[in-house]
């Protein structure tokens, strides 16, 4: 599948995620790079299936579970790149729900695998919670189990999100009214409309990087979560993480005394 995004895109998202490093958000900055999560949310463009392999669901049921990104190479500042995308595993869940692991990859124009990504999302239904029927699983997940250290941690990093958060990400394309509708956030189960998973993932990005690598993307490695709680606008995001080796931590994200990101590790050059 061929996606073309402009400059304009790419600063749009890096204003999605809070980011405010001139050199993400600022076109004439000499070091302008895009910012290395940008491609996430083109996890799964291009896929295409038998009607009956994946449970449907509709936007305010669906939810973002895991997400895996790998920076292979650095995206063009515009341009044109194709996605290829391929379903590895779907699950059954309790609660009558679904748990899919879909692979993608982005290509430049030269043919260089820019980005690979697994994006795994929670089906929940399709007019109701819970109402998917049941069916067998199949393939091989990519969802591995990372456990924090007991010890202390040694990384602690928060940041404030913003109100509008909420509406300023959905310009970058994810318009699911779960994250700007009072009632579409009520039909999926929620008291208030809630963060974008990928802008959560965002956050984490631009915060991980800012700390570990100076802000430069080029060091950016890999960077895998589970959204394991909702983080709703106007909450502070923490995040605290244990060093394991060189180029890789693993962390976990917090609002409070509640964990909203698990599963988590980042690594870089």
């Amino acid at each position: 599948m061929a996606i073309s995004y402009t400059q304009r895109d790419v600063l749009l998202y890096a204003v999605g995620i809070g980011c405010s490093d001139l050199r993400h958000v600022y076109e004439r900055q000499p070091q302008f790079a895009v910012f290395p999560t940008f491609a996430i949310r083109w996890g799964g463009a291009g896929l295409t299936l038998d009607a009956n392999a994946l449970p449907p669901s509709p936007g305010p049921l669906l939810l973002d579970a895991e997400r895996h990104l790998a920076l292979l190479a650095p995206l063009p500042l515009e341009g044109t790149v194709q996605v290829r995308s391929r379903l590895l595993s779907v699950h059954p869940r309790p609660r009558n729900a679904a748990f899919a692991e879909v692979e993608s990859e982005v290509i430049d124009g030269t043919g260089q695998v820019c980005v690979r990504m697994v994006s795994g999302s929670f089906r929940r239904g399709v007019a109701a919670l819970g109402d998917i029927e049941p069916f067998e699983g199949a393939g091989i997940g990519r969802s591995t189990k990372i456990v924090v250290p007991e010890r202390a941690h040694e990384l602690d990093l928060s940041v404030p999100i913003a109100v509008n958060q909420a509406h300023v990400y959905r310009l970058s394309g994810d318009d699911n009214p779960l994250h700007i509708a009072p009632e579409a956030a009520a039909f999926g189960g929620f008291a208030q409309p809630l963060l974008h998973g990928l802008c959560t993932y965002g956050h984490c990005g631009q915060l991980l990087l800012a700390a570990l690598c100076g802000g430069d993307a080029a060091r950016f490695g890999s960077l895998t979560l589970r959204f394991s709680s909702p983080v709703y606008p106007g909450d502070t995001l923490r995040l605290v993480g244990w060093h394991d080796g060189a180029g890789r931590l693993i962390f976990e994200g917090r609002v409070g005394d509640k964990t909203v990101v698990s599963n988590a590790s980042f690594t870089y050059h």
